[in-house]
């Protein structure tokens, strides 16, 4: 799918480095945000982006996260050993319906957004649907279309 990304232009090859740093996920909410910033602080980087929650973690017992969505960016910034780590907040983007891209999600004009989750994207991939035009490269699409239905 990165390779279509990059042939297709949606990322220009020639300023993309498309890089894994294998870290694998442990479910650590705040905790694990600190190690993967201190992970890449140490190998090098120079900025790091929070993402919208620390590892998605689920409450045990309510049908809500266990963390709101900035807790991650608030454990850094009071995290002692990254002063040379540029914390960066995650911006929430979303399908534009009207422009058919996706987008920065502006909460006053909610209305003019639909949020495509990892999941409801799997379920598109699996069933051989397409996603709204925009949404993703056709190529890239294809690729990871292919791989979910492979999977059953």
């Amino acid at each position: 799918q990165h390779e279509c990304v990059l042939a297709d232009r949606v990322l220009d090859p020639a300023s993309t480095v498309v890089a894994i740093f294998p870290s694998p996920m442990m479910y650590a909410g705040p905790t694990e945000v600190q190690w993967h910033a201190k992970a890449r602080a140490n190998a090098g980087a120079q900025f790091y982006i929070v993402g919208r929650d620390p590892a998605g973690m689920s409450h045990p017992a309510e049908d809500r996260n266990m963390f709101q969505n900035h807790h991650g960016r608030d454990v850094l910034s009071m995290a002692p050993g990254l002063p040379s780590l540029e914390i960066l907040p995650f911006r929430v983007a979303a399908y534009h319906i009207a422009s058919k891209k996706m987008d920065f999600f502006d909460p006053e004009r909610a209305d003019e957004f639909m949020f495509i989750s990892g999941t409801k994207m799997r379920k598109y991939a699996k069933s051989g649907e397409t996603p709204p035009v925009g949404f993703m490269c056709p190529s890239g699409w294809k690729v990871v279309s292919e791989f979910y239905q492979n999977k059953m």
